[in-house]
Parts: structure tokens; sequence; C-alpha cells
């Protein structure tokens, strides 16, 4: 009886202990998705303003057709967003199945694979899949833009040279979908849209847009900070659902252990009972003899 009261007692420590790391996990999760939100929120209205401005640039010149032009890419880079902490579900394996998928649908014979997170990497090894850059997470929603430079950085060396519809860029990422749900994503980003490039038949003012600096200038720019945006807000959605996913497991972890403790509560209620009784017995029976 005492062997089983001190086991029981040491599960209940060992349970005690799990459920307070499971339900800090949780708190974590909750408090760092708030700040990749609100980067997320802030870039998509920075990104209005881009397209807002290459809107205007290609109503003034009339479209740019050296980019209009039918063109096949000649080189593809795939840039994944996946995570480098666990606890996170089989998050980087949906990834890596939906890179595989795309590549398999798509294919190309110079494919290029740029990858965030050690545990992204791993995830696309499994799918024979080798990316050339492993590239490290944010750690706060301040790296979010870092990391987006670099990414952009990276970008401009593999297409120096080439012209920009000879480049292929492809963003692969989690994002947040209706009823709480997730989903993985690959979204186009180079050669751009054709209706990026395609000039209104009216502007929505009487102010008609003009620019004063030189159009290659101009229109670098806004394709550049067009690029670095759609990267900025791919990594901060990423970065959103990959705490999502962790906080809904914790959730889940923490309901189980929550089970798991109060059954061996009742359990080691029970059994102290007996003890007691036993003993009380033991009390009376020698009493009387």
């Amino acid at each position: 009886m005492a062997q089983t009261l001190e086991h029981l007692s040491r599960k209940n420590d060992t349970l005690t202990s799990i459920r307070g790391i499971v339900h800090t996990m949780k708190t974590l999760s909750a408090i760092n998705a708030a700040p990749y939100e609100q980067a997320a929120q802030s870039i998509e209205l920075y990104h209005q303003t881009i397209l807002h401005g290459l809107a205007a640039f290609v109503f003034r010149t009339g479209g740019i057709s050296v980019l209009t032009e039918v063109q096949q890419p000649r080189r593809r880079l795939l840039v994944v967003f996946g995570s480098d902490h666990g606890l996170c579900g089989n998050y980087n394996e949906l990834l890596a199945d939906k890179v595989t998928e795309y590549s398999q649908a798509e294919p190309m014979a110079q494919q290029h694979i740029l990858c965030i997170g050690s545990r992204m990497r791993n995830a696309l090894l499994e799918q024979d899949l080798t990316p050339e850059v492993v590239l490290m997470p944010p750690a706060s929603a301040d790296g979010v833009g870092r990391l987006a430079g670099d990414i952009v950085t990276r970008i401009e060396r593999l297409g120096r040279g080439q012209p920009l519809a000879h480049l292929a860029v492809t963003l692969v990422f989690t994002q947040r979908a209706e009823h709480g749900y997730q989903e993985s994503v690959t979204r186009a980003l180079l050669p751009l849209d054709k209706s990026l490039l395609q000039p209104a038949r009216r502007w929505p003012s009487r102010a008609l847009p003009d620019y004063t600096m030189d159009a290659q200038a101009l229109l670098s720019s806004l394709i550049r900070n067009h690029v670095f945006a759609s990267v900025f807000r791919a990594s901060a959605e990423a970065m959103v659902t990959e705490n999502a996913t962790r906080l809904a497991l914790m959730q889940q972890a923490e309901q189980s252990v929550d089970e798991q403790l109060e059954g061996v509560k009742q359990e080691l209620s029970s059994v102290r009972q007996d003890e007691i009784t036993n003993e009380l017995m033991d009390i009376v029976i020698g009493h009387l003899a």
C-alpha cells in the first residue's frame, strides 16, 4: 500500500510539473503571436501604398511592355517559411508536402530553395529536397524586417544580370484561413502579376498621377518595395500561424494533462483513505486484543 501511495504521489508531482510547463508554453505562444499579427497588419497598409504607386506609374506610362512580354522563366526560387522550434505538430511536414506538390506540378530545370528554419530544412530533406540556403526565423517582430531585407537581397543577387521575367520567385508559407483553420499556400511573387501592369481605364481622381524622377529608377524602387512587403507579410503571417499552431497543441496537451491529473488525484485520495482506514482498524483490533 505504501509503495502504491508513493508511486501515485510521484506521478501526481510529475503531472503537475508537466502542466506548469505546458501552461507556460501556451502563454508564451499567445503573447508572441500578437506582435507578429500587428506587424502583418502594418505592412499590409504599406503594401497598399506601394501598389497605388505602381498603379499610378503604369497609368502614367501606359504599361510596361518589357515586363508584360510573355516569357518563360528560366529559373525558380522557392522561399519556404518554416519553424526552428518544436511543439508545433506537423507544421513543417505539411509545408514540405506543399513544396513537393508544387515542384511536381510545375517542374523547372533550375530550381533553388531558400528555407527559413532548421526543422523546415529537415522536413524538406525527408522529401528529397535540398535547400541551398537556410536562414533563422525572426526571434521578435523587429527581426521580420531584417529577414525580409536579407531575402530581398538574395533575390536580387540571384537575378542580377538577368531580365526580371526570367526569374520566378514563389513564397510558400502557412496562413490563417476561415473558422480558425490554417492552410499551406504558394504565392507567386515574380514575374509580376499582369494585373499589376495593366493601366486603369480611368484614374479614380481628377488629379492625374505624375513623377519627376527617372522612370527606370522609380520602377525599380517600386518593384523592390513590392517584393519586400510581400516577403515581410509572408514571414509575419508564418510566425502568427506557427504560434497559433503551438497554442492549439498546448491547449490540447493541457486538457489531457488535467484529465490525467484529476484521475490520479482521485486514485490518490482513495488510496490514502484506504490506508487511514486500515491503520484505524489496526488500532481498534489492538485495543480489543
